[in-house]
């Protein structure tokens, strides 16, 4: 029997706030008109407000010029800038950006037929209003049980940067070397002049990132993707 429009099903759009699992989100965000970006964290639908310029447009664009150098060079190593990614049943977040080791190259997340992240990237890095903000908490817990083995949160207001890592299924706080660099742990050359990306100094991030892609164990890591 045809239903008649009357009695088709109508689905709910999606509204910030929302108790939902991953299934019904998407299912809402589909059928929700003009919908730029929500994201499904712990079960909690979150609709992004409007973005300001200095305390999230531009410092987004300052992390994907650097991960984006690396990544073109990186055979076997994707840039995403906010998709959505399938975490688990109550979480599909939209970080800011992933970088992700591909499936043939030994990754651990991968794409699904209909082209969404499954499963954890190997980075993921969020920028934040200030340390307050819900990627301090309900997403980096379910970014740490999850598994994305490094997630950095800008803090733009703050005027700081934590790069967490994973290891025995917590986030400890990755430290600068001496010479103020982080040194990405699951990406090898991924490094970082925290102070120079802070104050807007790009070109000497780029050049620190320049100095990375040159060392050895970058080298040895290209040829660990190559041979998978």
């Amino acid at each position: 029997m045809v239903k008649t429009p009357s009695q088709q099903e109508t689905i709910p759009f999606l509204v910030n706030g929302d108790k939902l699992n991953r299934y019904e989100f998407e299912r809402r965000y589909n059928a929700t008109p003009n919908l730029k970006k929500a994201e499904l964290i712990e079960g909690l639908v979150y609709m992004a407000a409007a973005l300001r310029f200095k305390s999230h447009s531009q410092p987004h664009a300052w992390i994907l010029v650097w991960l984006g150098t690396y990544a073109v060079v990186t055979p076997g190593v994707e840039l995403g800038i906010e998709p959505s990614v399938r975490l688990d049943v109550d979480n599909e977040p939209q970080p800011d950006a992933v970088l992700f080791i591909t499936p043939e190259a030994g990754g651990q997340a991968k794409l699904s037929e209909d082209d969404y992240i499954e499963g954890a990237p190997e980075l993921v890095v969020e920028i934040a209003a200030s340390s307050v903000a819900i990627d301090l908490h309900a997403k980096k817990q379910a970014y740490r049980r999850n598994g994305v083995k490094e997630y950095i949160v800008w803090q733009v207001l703050d005027r700081k940067l934590s790069w967490f890592y994973l290891e025995q299924g917590e986030y400890l706080e990755l430290s600068p070397n001496t010479q103020g660099i982080f040194q990405s742990q699951v990406f090898p050359g991924l490094w970082l002049a925290v102070t120079e990306l802070l104050t807007g100094n790009m070109q000497q991030v780029l050049t620190v990132l320049q100095a990375g892609l040159q060392s050895p164990e970058r080298a040895v890591f290209i040829e660990k993707l190559s041979s998978k």
